[in-house]
């Protein structure tokens, strides 16, 4: 994990099974609140961790999972794969549950499908408003 000009990120291969989910539970939730997420956005970037702790490996070419994850004041981003062709496709599908709907889609900002050399990627953008912290004041009145 590093921090790089206000953006935290950190990489993670994972086995798919009983610890995926509440390792990029943890690590999404970690990153989210630096980026100083609120409480309702930090629920749905859980779902979103469970969904693809959930399925990506099934997608993937070695059936672990990738992840990168960024966070940065007003965003969280994840980068899933390498997935074969069309996996990002089918793991965006593959979040659809009766009677609610797909997960991914209603809690993200954005999904794109994305290239990385002979390699797929899913892209998943979260963004919240960062609430003003008292410490950030202070800083900018400090800075004048």
């Amino acid at each position: 994990m590093s921090a790089d000009g206000g953006c935290n990120q950190a990489h993670l291969s994972v086995g798919e099974g009983t610890f995926a989910a509440p390792v990029l539970g943890r690590l999404i939730g970690m990153l989210a609140a630096r980026a100083g997420c609120p409480i309702d956005r930090l629920d749905d970037a859980l779902l979103i961790a469970d969904a693809v702790a959930a399925r990506a490996g099934s997608f993937s070419e070695d059936g672990r999972i990738g992840l990168h994850v960024s966070a940065n004041r007003g965003a969280v981003e994840l980068n899933i794969g390498p997935l074969r062709d069309d996996g990002a496709s089918a793991l965006i599908e593959s979040a659809e549950l009766p009677g609610i709907g797909n997960i991914l889609e209603s809690v993200a900002d954005e999904l794109s499908r994305e290239r990385g050399g002979v390699h797929e990627y899913l892209r998943i953008r979260l963004a919240f408003a960062t609430a003003v912290r008292a410490t950030d004041i202070m800083s900018e009145r400090d800075a004048s």
